[in-house]
């Protein structure tokens, strides 16, 4: 799968793009060195982290519409980062998309 190919995909499925953008990065390099962490957080809402390398450093970004409806992304040291409610992960995921310019 060509980086290209990403954008060819269903725009309406963020767990499909993602999967699509990780496997176009997988070169036998990359993913030894680099990856995606996606795990769920105690307040509850879900982190993730995505390694980027080289990139533009963007400061906290906070959305915040009520208690369980949030979400925090940043890009920081070639990584993307994201804190977010429990029903906005693929949101999140969008966010990356866009920043990451897929």
């Amino acid at each position: 799968m060509l980086a290209g190919d990403v954008a060819k995909l269903d725009s309406d499925d963020p767990l499909a793009l993602l999967q699509h953008w990780y496997l176009s990065r997988c070169d036998g390099e990359w993913e030894h060195q680099r990856g995606i962490t996606i795990e769920s957080l105690d307040n509850p809402g879900w982190r993730i982290a995505i390694d980027l390398g080289a990139m533009v450093e963007r400061d906290w970004t906070t959305v915040e519409r009520t208690e369980r409806d949030w979400l925090h992304w940043r890009v920081t040291s070639g990584r993307f980062e994201a804190g977010c409610g429990p029903l906005n992960l693929a949101e999140a995921i969008r966010v990356f998309l866009a920043v990451a310019g897929e």
